[in-house]
């Protein structure tokens, strides 16, 4: 029997990075010097400060400040930490609909596997920005709250669900129908369980892995969207920023020598994407049975 390969250095470099990113996101209240989200702990006197190690800098901006006088440091941080959440949560919300849907696709069959993979064909032909604007702006015309920091992040997490459960489905649409075939489950049948509790209690469980797969991969696209749906203006609001906000106010003054603002922001982003698309393929391929044994 062979033994399983051990992880390269890049994948342990790139799982380093993603959980250091997360670590201190999640950590952003007690990590940060200065709180972006609180008026008195910044001052317009100190907007659009150079980074420290600039020769203009100041010692108490790392990495400077922004156009309102923020901790750039600190605002990317509590911007990490929101990004991170909206892409966590729209991968939840999108696993869980479009497991539950694939379960009842490929285990009912007839009508109503026609008629959930119609409607996600639908939802394919439309690109995914192009589908998340038109939600996010539907609801910012039906719930004119929607644009403010409570539920901005509920509009785009719904946004950006809305197109990618459709992955989920036909992955487990496809595994619940080879599992239905299997004696396992014919047995099952025999014994006369109901068809929720085959499907859940015992197809489920075997059909996981190449869910897990798809969230990983997917955490990283939609970390993306949402800093495109900030950068484009329909995310979140320049009171509490994400990446993509950043990005946007820093593209702003990016041609009046103000680079910061914008460039540290990208870096983080670009990183965090990175680490979990490498982490993804890797954990996509051990999962890959033609490729388990090389």
């Amino acid at each position: 029997m062979k033994r399983p390969g051990r992880m390269p250095v890049s994948v342990a470099l790139a799982c380093l990075a993603a959980l250091v990113i997360i670590g201190v996101a999640a950590f952003a209240p007690l990590l940060a010097p200065y709180d972006p989200t609180n008026l008195k702990s910044f001052n317009l006197i100190d907007a659009e400060l150079p980074p420290r190690f600039s020769a203009d800098g100041d010692p108490r901006f790392i990495l400077g400040t922004d156009n309102q006088g923020r901790d750039l440091f600190s605002t990317m941080l509590y911007g990490a930490r929101v990004s991170i959440a909206i892409g966590g949560g729209a991968v939840l919300v999108a696993s869980t609909i479009g497991v539950l849907l694939g379960l009842l696709a490929g285990y009912l069959g007839g009508w109503v596997d026609a008629l959930i993979m119609r409607v996600g064909d639908v939802i394919l032909s439309l690109p995914t920005i192009l589908l998340a604007l038109l939600v996010a702006g539907i609801a910012r015309v039906l719930f004119p709250a929607a644009s403010g920091a409570e539920w901005a992040p509920v509009i785009l997490i719904a946004a950006i669900a809305i197109h990618e459960w459709v992955q989920y489905a036909r992955t487990v649409r496809a595994a619940t129908m080879v599992e239905s075939e299997r004696d396992y489950v014919r047995a099952v049948k025999v014994i006369g369980l109901p068809a929720h509790r085959i499907m859940l209690r015992h197809i489920l469980p075997n059909v996981m892995g190449p869910v897990l797969v798809i969230a990983t991969i997917n955490l990283a696209a939609a970390v993306l969207t949402e800093a495109t749906l900030s950068f484009l203006g329909v995310g979140m609001p320049p009171t509490y920023p994400s990446l993509g906000t950043l990005i946007r106010i820093g593209n702003e003054f990016v041609f009046s020598g103000i680079w910061w603002i914008a460039l540290f922001p990208a870096l983080l982003l670009v990183v965090l994407v990175l680490a979990v698309n490498v982490v993804g393929d890797w954990l996509r391929d051990r999962f890959n049975p033609k490729l388990r044994g090389r």
